[in-house]
């Protein structure tokens, strides 16, 4: 069974990364700041098949204009939009090559992608390949032409070897200078501009026992973005070499990292420090100044790794290879951050630098807004200060009492008023002859009083309302019982 590691992370900082597999497939690992540390697939492009297998990847990581460039098994080299993977144009290999067989027997093995823009606005993009048999080109794509999927513009081609089967190809942060390696090939450094090679390595000296190694380089980058003449070589002999092409042929530093082939190497922007990956899954950072070991990540990969790539601005790396997972690493305590299960065996990862994860909109969609807030705030005031006084004292009125509740009370109140203003303006005298009619008036507005309140007053006889109107109730029967009385007398009259 393959070795598994579950390690806890404290959650993946926001990012963006690509990956290609051996089935065809490009896929989109996001990782947001909301929820925090969750790294997803969010889209794939493509369908699988295994004729159509992507081998290399690069990316133009440019802000304006950005362009992925993919080289399938079958010789085609594709060039996508990372953004919504809609594809941009697709160069075929030439005719000479399909008749002779080279498209199956000499995959493309190196790809890069010229990350500055094209003197020409017609120009969509220019790469650089190389095949497993040494032969390199560049060739530029022109926008007119995506359709017919031909290449036009500057073209070169040049052969790197006559022997032996090149495994990689690294260029520097210039894009004036390429360096090449692999099976029987040492490493050489060739100028793209004239084609020309201006440097090749000599191999280390015979050991004690007179054995003589033969060259065997399977990775390789440049050390500094400044300084193209310092180069780093990692060997199937699980050697770690730095090489100065201004001084000797020969490494200036050679270490040995444990007994598995070395796979993958990665610069950090520092100019000094190199991350490496091996083909058990051990992955390793060296400081090139001494040679001297940094630390080893924590979090052992179950299968070889095929490809590292380093965060521009955040310290972290992204791996990938034979074991279906995408793994993102803190390179300050060498911790895993977030790993993604991808299903098949893949190839290359490239990070979108230029990703943003928008949290100021994120928060300010989530925030309430003002009016939102004042009205929360009345609400709850109105809970909080909602009394009601009788005669006897002053008594809380339940918060839960509704809107309608507290009109019909104000209503009451405002009644009880201008039935008292009323009749204290209509005194009269008892001499005075209109004193029969104002009683008369006096107990017909009593009567529609007592009507409305017995209307309006609640059900419930516990209730502050009830209590309130019970003497209204008493008065208006008195006054009831003393009219029937003198009805009474009027006709015995």
């Amino acid at each position: 069974m393959p070795r598994i590691t579950s390690v806890e992370s404290p959650g993946c900082p926001p990012l963006r990364a690509i990956t290609t597999d051996i089935l065809g497939l490009v896929k989109v690992v996001e990782a947001r700041a909301r929820p925090a540390g969750v790294a997803k697939v969010v889209e794939t492009w493509g369908e699988p098949d295994a004729s159509r297998a992507i081998l290399v990847a690069s990316l133009a990581d440019r802000a304006v204009d950005p362009v992925l460039a993919v080289a399938r098994k079958n010789g085609v080299v594709e060039l996508l939009n990372p953004l919504n993977g809609d594809a941009l144009a697709v160069v075929k290999a030439s005719v000479q090559e399909q008749t002779d067989g080279a498209v199956e027997n000499d995959p493309i093995v190196a790809l890069h992608l010229f990350k500055k823009h094209a003197p020409d606005l017609s120009t969509l993009g220019t790469f650089l390949s190389c095949t497993e048999k040494g032969k390199a080109s560049v060739r530029s794509v022109a926008k007119e032409n995506m359709a017919s999927a031909s290449d036009v513009g500057p073209s070169s081609t040049w052969d790197v070897c006559n022997t032996g089967k090149l495994l990689f190809s690294s260029v520097n942060a210039g894009e004036n200078y390429a360096m090449f390696g692999g099976k029987g090939i040492e490493m050489n450094l060739w100028d793209i501009t004239s084609c020309s090679k201006i440097w090749s390595a000599k191999s280390p000296r015979a050991n004690s026992l007179g054995i003589f190694t033969k060259p065997w380089f399977t990775a390789g980058t440049f050390l500094c973005k400044d300084d193209h003449r310092k180069i780093v070589g990692c060997t199937n002999n699980h050697q770690v070499r730095l090489y100065d092409t201004a001084s000797q042929r020969r490494p200036v530093i050679s270490v040995d990292f444990r007994e598995a082939p070395i796979k993958a190497v990665v610069e950090d922007p520092d100019g000094h420090t190199v991350y490496i990956g091996t083909g058990t899954g051990d992955l390793a950072s060296f400081d090139m100044r001494t040679g001297k070991l940094v630390g080893c990540y924590v979090g052992k990969c179950s299968g070889s790794i095929r490809s590292i790539v380093r965060h521009p601005e955040l310290p972290l790396i992204a791996s990938c290879g034979l074991d279906s997972y995408l793994r993102i690493w803190d390179t300050n305590t060498r911790q895993p951050f977030s790993a993604v299960y991808l299903k098949q065996h893949l190839t290359a990862v490239v990070i979108d630098s230029h990703f943003s994860a928008e949290e100021s909109e994120d928060t300010k969609s989530k925030q309430p807004e003002p009016s939102m807030v004042a009205e929360a705030t009345i609400r709850k005031e109105k809970k909080n200060i909602l009394v009601d006084r009788d005669d006897e004292g002053t008594r809380a009125v339940d918060g839960d009492v509704s809107n309608a509740e507290i009109v019909r009370k104000e209503k009451k109140k405002n009644k009880k008023k201008m039935v008292a203003e009323d009749d204290g303006a209509r005194m009269v005298d008892p001499d005075d002859g209109g004193a029969e009619t104002v009683r008369k008036e006096k107990k017909k507005k009593s009567r529609r009083v007592a009507e409305d309140e017995e209307g309006t007053q609640m059900a419930d006889l516990d209730d502050s309302d009830a209590e309130m109107h019970a003497p209204k109730r008493i008065k208006s029967g008195e006054k009831s019982k003393g009219l029937k009385k003198k009805s009474k007398k009027q006709e015995v009259a």
